[in-house]
């Protein structure tokens, strides 16, 4: 989905072309996953980070043109809408000092990012969901210039015969509202993880990023409000799902298959499972036929680009051109702080190496995985969850008593500084005991401020320019 395209129109043959190479593609990474041509190379992490531009009132600013200018660096690029940019980083081996120099790599790219935004009139703030974005800014004035964007956005209209998106979110409070376009999934910004590992352990990752979806979710809440309304301590995930509310073949609209959602399945055999999955039962949205060879997989890609499970696999490229496949981990909003997005990229890292060398298989269902993810996006570390042997675990204690220690063991089996593992998730520790999420800092905030939520958003900003982790944040 990053690349821009020359139409936002296509014709029934783009789509018979598309499709065409589109199944090509899906049986060669078939052979190539068969055959063990992918990549061993890992672990290789790497992150993207999405945020919001504001101006000095804390609302939406939508110069992201005039900021990309300015930055002119491969590292940022824009995103669906005017308002919102996107941070890469570079991949780095999980060994040794690695969560020291992401640290301080994002830390640099953040400093400089803020300095080109107050250069252009703007401030930069990362958080899930800004709490003073009006739904009267999520327009298509406020669309980026490309034409992927709009492309994007006819092709879904389309898909839903032209019927409006409908957010329906029930949380502390009820919001229920109807949009006429996509521009409503702008308003939902995540710090994205990515991990590469051998092939032959990729099933195995995916699945458990899966599975420990729940608890990484609980712990990075930082999204409660939306339109005014204090919903769930993660509202992104719902709002992202309806903001692009369309199905499989079945209906447009509403069929078996949901474009954003958990998924259907753990991978059974083989991680090509999903890419299949991709082929036979989502319609294509983006026919952009490429001339690429078939090894390129550009269409496979692309095509993976506009199905967003929370948890999904992506094909790339090593240095020397040979394919991998890794997992990118979507369930973690963006902020509190730099070192609060590290902290919870080193929880991942650890229990998610830990897990998938402990289970021969998934411990519980996947139904179940499912219903614990939602109800730690709903209750934060207040959810319960259900593990194994039916076992229902309040998830703080879990956390604290028992995923902790399985992370500490999975950063130590990768060979990781034994400062870092302490200092990183000595901040998840802390943010666990205080109970003091990004989420529940603001609707600690609001509860003592109510209806300030210009004021609230500008104390955040000024916490995350700190450096602190949110569990030492004041009110």
């Amino acid at each position: 989905m990053g690349q821009e395209i020359a139409t936002a129109r296509f014709s029934d043959t783009d789509f018979d072309h598309f499709r065409r190479r589109l199944r090509e593609e899906t049986d060669l990474l078939g052979r190539y996953v068969r055959k063990g041509v992918c990549s061993s190379r890992g672990p290789i992490t790497g992150f993207e980070l999405e945020a919001w531009l504001v101006d000095s009132e804390m609302n939406p600013a939508p110069l992201n043109a005039a900021f990309l200018e300015a930055f002119d660096g491969p590292l940022a690029c824009p995103e669906l809408a005017k308002f919102n940019v996107e941070f890469n980083s570079v991949p780095q081996f999980l060994k040794g000092e690695v969560l020291s120099r992401l640290h301080l790599d994002l830390g640099e790219l953040w400093r400089k990012a803020r300095t080109v935004a107050e250069s252009v009139g703007v401030d930069l703030v990362a958080i899930g969901i800004l709490p003073t974005v009006p739904a009267t800014a999520l327009n298509l004035s406020n669309i980026s210039a490309m034409n992927r964007f709009r492309a994007l956005n006819e092709q879904i209209l389309s898909a839903r015969r032209q019927q409006p998106l409908k957010l329906d979110i029930s949380g502390h409070q009820h919001l229920a509202v109807e949009h006429q376009d996509v521009m409503l999934e702008s308003a939902a910004t995540s710090f994205q993880i990515h991990l590469q590992v051998p092939l032959e352990r990729v099933r195995a990752y995916f699945n458990t990023a899966i599975l420990i979806s729940a608890p990484l979710v609980a712990v990075s809440a930082n999204s409660p409000f939306l339109f005014g309304k204090d919903l769930w301590a993660e509202t992104r995930i719902p709002l992202f799902e309806q903001a692009v509310d369309t199905g499989g073949y079945r209906e447009a609209s509403h069929g078996p298959l949901h474009r954003v959602g958990f998924g259907s399945g753990y991978a059974r055999h083989a991680i090509t499972e999903v890419f299949e999955e991709n082929c036979r039962h989502y319609p294509v949205l983006l026919p952009i036929v490429s001339e690429t060879p078939t090894e390129q997989f550009a269409h496979l890609r692309l095509h993976n680009g506009t199905i967003w499970r929370w948890n999904r696999p992506l094909v790339g490229f090593d240095p020397d051109g040979r394919p991998h496949i890794r997992i990118e981990h979507r369930v973690i909003p963006a902020g509190p702080s730099i070192v609060d997005m590290i902290a919870n990229a080193a929880f991942f890292y650890g229990l998610v190496e830990t897990l998938a060398n402990e289970y021969g298989e998934p411990p519980i269902p996947f139904a179940q995985a499912k219903d614990n993810f939602y109800q730690a996006a709903r209750y934060g570390l207040d959810a319960h969850v259900v593990w194994q042997d039916g076992a229902k675990l309040p998830l703080k204690p879990w956390l604290l008593h028992e995923l902790l220690r399985k992370a500490e063991f999975g950063l130590n089996r990768l060979g990781l500084a034994e400062a870092d593992i302490a200092y990183f998730l000595g901040v998840i520790e802390q943010r666990t005991l205080s109970g003091q999420t990004g989420s529940e800092w603001q609707r600690r905030f609001m509860a003592k401020y109510p209806g300030e939520f210009s004021t609230m958003t500008r104390e955040y900003l000024n916490r995350q320019k700190s450096g602190e982790p949110v569990h030492r944040w004041p009110l």
